[in-house]
């Protein structure tokens, strides 16, 4: 039961990254808009999407998943600190509540890894 419930975890937390990736491809000049109007360059947007895709399959299929996770824990602290820190809004503050706590989960599996159905136990 503990491999499957670390299966379904490992795919629940992927998602909605992935989800992410996905959709800055699909509204990548909106996307960049986005984050110069930030501060922040816009070719990092590259480096971002390659990470929102990469690291969550990694750690799907249980392969290097310490550092796909521990590389994504680090950018939700990153995105937090720089995209939500408006806390006189409402919606900010949750987003940035919401990274810090997908941070949080991330280095959980950064320190204990995948737990079974992974390619890190072959």
């Amino acid at each position: 039961m503990i491999k499957i419930f670390d299966l379904i975890g490992r795919l629940l937390i992927s998602g909605i990254f992935l989800l992410s990736g996905f959709n800055k491809i699909v509204n990548y000049n909106g996307t960049v808009g986005w984050m110069e109007s930030f501060g922040i360059p816009g070719f990092l947007l590259i480096p971002a999407i390659i990470l929102e895709i990469l690291a969550p399959i990694l750690i799907i299929i249980g392969y290097q998943t310490k550092i796909a996770a521990g590389a994504l824990s680090l950018f939700c602290i990153a995105t937090a600190f720089i995209f939500h820190n408006d806390f006189s809004e409402q919606m900010q503050l949750i987003a940035f509540m919401k990274n810090l706590a997908l941070a949080g989960g991330l280095l959980f599996l950064s320190v204990n890894g995948a737990k079974g159905y992974c390619l890190d136990k072959k």
